[in-house]
C-alpha cells in the first residue's frame, strides 16, 4: 500500500493504493451519480433525493474507491468533528468488485486518517456487516441503554 497527502483549499487529501484500487478523501474524484445510484437503492436510505446526497457529501469527510480506470467503486463519509467522535455512514463496495477485500481497505485507510486520531467514539449502524467491523475495534453497545435516537422509518420515501 502506497499513501500521498497533500493539501487543498478543502482539507488534507489523503490516498492510498493497493494493487490497481485507490482510495482517496479527493473530493473532486467522487462521482455523485454512482453514490447516488446506490444509496437510493440501499436498504438504508431507499428513496434518498439526490440533493441530501450532495448536501450529505459536502458536509462530510469522504472516501472513495477506484478502480485502475478511475472509476469509482465504493464509498464511505465520516460524520465528526475531528476532535471526540465519528460516526462512519453509506459504506459500500458496488457488487462487481465485492470480495476482493476493498471493504477492509477502505476501513484500514478511514481509521488511518490522521485527523481522525485519537478520538473517543466511533459509531456506526450495520443490518448485516458486524465481522467485518469488529476486525476495526468495533463491538456492541457498552450502554445501549444510554443511546436514543429519533428514526424515521422509510423517511425519503415518503417526502
Amino acid at each position: 500500500m502506497t499513501t500521498r497527502v497533500s493539501a487543498n483549499a478543502d482539507a488534507m487529501i489523503q490516498e492510498h493504493r493497493r494493487d490497481e484500487f485507490l482510495v482517496s478523501t479527493d473530493r473532486a474524484k467522487l462521482n455523485v451519480d454512482v453514490i447516488y445510484t446506490f444509496l437510493t437503492n440501499s436498504y438504508w436510505a431507499k428513496g434518498i433525493p439526490r440533493e441530501v446526497v450532495v448536501r450529505s457529501i459536502e458536509n462530510s469527510l469522504c472516501f472513495g474507491v477506484y478502480d485502475g480506470s478511475g472509476a469509482q467503486v465504493g464509498f464511505t463519509r465520516v460524520i465528526t468533528d475531528f476532535a471526540t467522535f465519528a460516526y462512519i455512514a453509506d459504506v459500500f463496495v458496488l457488487e462487481s468488485h465485492q470480495g476482493r477485500g476493498l471493504g477492509k481497505f477502505l476501513m484500514e485507510c478511514i481509521k488511518q486518517h490522521p485527523n481522525l486520531q485519537r478520538l473517543r467514539r466511533w459509531t456506526l449502524s450495520t443490518r448485516d456487516a458486524h465481522g467485518l467491523y469488529a476486525q476495526y475495534g468495533f463491538t456492541p453497545l457498552e450502554w445501549p441503554d444510554r443511546y436514543m435516537e429519533i428514526l424515521r422509518q422509510n423517511h425519503y420515501e415518503t417526502m
